[in-house]
């Protein structure tokens, strides 16, 4: 990796100077963090792709339904299977749980991917 900053992605001027893990740029007051405007990197170099239990992929905001019944820890009720869980948002929760969305009679809970199929 070379010592030479990169150029302000906003103004492209070459005078950006460090200023604790951010960059900075004296012309125009852009502040960002070395690596964040790479030219090799894509949009989507970092992220994964999260798939149900049959393979399809699920994006926020999708409705799923449970394919087995799931055992709640500190709830007295179990989640049945095809109760459907609407607006599912894509996580990196607690263990391998990926997936935060509303249960009706539960409220907010995190799931496993693998545990849901797309409705």
């Amino acid at each position: 990796m070379s010592d030479a900053l990169p150029p302000c992605p906003e103004c492209a001027s070459e005078h950006a100077y460090e200023m604790g893990a951010l960059l900075v740029c004296p012309m125009c007051g852009h502040e960002w963090v070395r690596g964040e405007y790479d030219e090799d990197a894509t949009p989507d170099a970092g992220s994964r792709v999260i798939t149900d239990a049959v393979g399809n992929v699920l994006a926020d905001g999708d409705t799923v339904t449970v394919v087995k019944d799931l055992k709640v820890k500190g709830a007295s009720g179990t989640i049945k299977v095809g109760t459907k869980v609407r607006g599912i948002r894509l996580i990196d929760g607690v263990g391998d749980h990926d997936l935060d969305g509303k249960v009706d009679g539960f409220g907010q809970l995190q799931l496993k991917s693998g545990v849901v199929k797309k409705a």
